[in-house]
């Protein structure tokens, strides 16, 4: 943990969570959502989540009853699950690819595609695209990623235009990470990406390398347009156990986890290449990774760490990722470049205090401030 900032009471969350507020017990808002979750009728949810199902599926005729997003992950593969075989519609499954998957995400893909038997699109951006779009990103929202954020918007609502599929089913509740509460729920509209996540249109994001024509992908369909298209999130209808969902579908459709830089699970974000790269960008700004939503979330689960034991787990995230190399590539920067640019996204919560790294090994000094630490605090 760093001095000087304020964490939640229960779990490992800190004070610069975008939209962190705590109780007066001191509880973060995931902290809260967790203790709602064991006062909601859950068997009156799923009976809406089956009303709003079946009302797709008696008004969709020949068509697809929904949109299912998918990316192979373990979401988006349990979303198949409840979808197909819970409620046995049919959905039309739709990808925006990133174009950073990694094998293990490959595979997933595929395999969800063939265990659930289902139609599927694809829209792959192209890789000079994504690495321009990787380089002006980390200037605009701070992490390498505007291109995902906005791509899974666009385009899933272009195909629901386009095939005329009223609903689209996404998976776990934004109440699971802090952005809203299962009292106070973040519901799915047109723009929900966007002020979530990709907080730029194209019209903002576009510069003198990207243009208007390049981004056109991204552009999102008119209010008109989506006017009667409507999205739902699984979790604000059935338990999200992500820890149980992970273990289900594993055994019951072979689905893969991996090794992921930056954290001690084996799951998140397991299909794209760039994810520690991602949760590296958060730790440098923020001063948390994917390890302290990790364990933040174990803590909520009942399970307890010795101070060792989250000294240890909460090291991962802290490493410099190998990915780092790759995004230095993709956008010709080079590394004090990064750092500084990185240190000035800082939350105003870090400002002159040190965040903890381990030291890259390739540029260990004999004395002193390590090396990662100076380029952090922009002393390089």
């Amino acid at each position: 943990m760093i001095d000087g900032l304020r964490y939640c009471s229960k779990c490992v969350m800190p004070e610069t969570v975008e939209g962190a507020e705590f109780d007066a017990d001191g509880l973060c808002k995931t902290c809260q959502s967790q203790l709602q979750k064991g006062h909601i009728d859950w068997d009156a949810r799923r009976t809406e989540l089956a009303r709003i199902l079946g009302d797709a599926k008696r008004s969709s005729g020949d068509n697809y009853d929904c949109i299912v997003p998918i990316s192979g992950g373990k979401d988006s593969v349990y979303q198949l699950h409840v979808i197909c075989k819970e409620f046995n519609l049919k959905p039309l499954a739709i990808t925006f690819n990133h174009n950073w998957f990694s094998k293990t995400g490959v595979y997933n893909l595929q395999n969800a595609l063939e265990k659930f038997d289902i139609d599927h699109i694809q829209f792959t951006p192209s890789r000079g695209l994504v690495n321009r779009i990787a380089k002006r990103s980390l200037d605009t929202i701070g992490d390498a990623c505007w291109h995902c954020h906005m791509g899974v918007s666009s385009f899933i609502l272009k195909m629901a235009v386009a095939y005329k599929i009223p609903l689209i089913v996404w998976g776990e509740s934004t109440a699971e990470h802090g952005r809203a509460t299962y009292d106070k729920p973040d519901k799915f509209d047109r723009d929900y990406f966007l002020r979530v996540s990709a907080k730029l249109t194209p019209e903002q994001f576009a510069c003198d390398y990207i243009s208007m024509k390049d981004l056109f992908p991204f552009e999102t369909p008119s209010i008109e347009e989506c006017r009667n298209i409507n999205g739902i999130h699984l979790g604000d209808y059935i338990p999200w156990d992500t820890e149980a969902q992970v273990e289900f579908i594993k055994k019951e459709y072979a689905w893969h986890g991996t090794e992921i830089e930056g954290q001690y699970k084996d799951y998140k974000s397991a299909e794209c290449s760039m994810a520690g790269m991602h949760d590296y960008m958060c730790y440098c700004k923020r001063g948390y990774g994917r390890a302290s939503i990790q364990m933040s979330g174990d803590i909520r689960d009942g399970k307890t760490f010795t101070e060792a034991g989250k000294r240890k787990l909460l090291k991962t995230e802290k490493m410099r990722p190998k990915s780092l190399d790759y995004y230095l590539k993709i956008t010709g920067m080079n590394e004090e470049t990064f750092y500084k640019k990185i240190n000035k996204l800082k939350h105003p919560a870090l400002v002159g205090k040190q965040i903890p790294f381990i030291e890259d090994t390739r540029k260990v000094e004999e004395s002193g401030k390590p090396y990662m630490q100076k380029l952090i605090d922009g002393e390089v």
